[in-house]
């Protein structure tokens, strides 16, 4: 019996692992993402993920960046899963938090991926997990 640290999702014609390293940062990377905002921000991520289906590996929320490393099925897209994240977040902290109506959007249209293939999820849980963010 092989050992082995990585839980695979099961689908009907395939066995796999598919996690997704994003980060993505606010217009004009301004440190906006703090207090009840960030707090706000992290239960939306919870929730699209939880409705989707997605695992949060691990999730932290600088002043002027997010990071998420993420479990997704097979099917979903990488551009998808970021949209999701940014499209609800944007929606909901715009219109819950006014001041955030001084940026022309909340977030750039850019975003950095990468799968977990070449780096260990555990590193970039470690990496994620420092308290170099704060």
């Amino acid at each position: 019996m092989r050992k082995n640290s990585r839980q695979y999702r099961h689908n009907k014609h395939s066995v796999g692992s598919a996690t997704v390293h994003l980060v993505w940062i606010p217009k004009r990377r301004k440190a906006v993402l703090v207090g009840d905002i960030r707090r706000r921000l992290i239960q939306i991520i919870t929730e699209v993920a939880n409705e989707k289906g997605w695992i949060i590996k691990a999730l932290e929320i600088a002043p002027n960046h997010v990071h998420v490393l993420v479990e997704h099925d097979p099917k979903t897209p990488i551009n998808s899963i970021v949209k999701a994240f940014k499209g609800r977040s944007s929606r909901y902290l715009r219109q819950e938090f006014p001041e955030l109506l001084k940026l022309p959007t909340l977030w750039t249209h850019s975003y950095f991926y990468d799968t977990t293939g070449k780096v260990s999820t555990a590193k970039i849980m470690e990496y994620i997990n420092d308290p170099h963010h704060t």
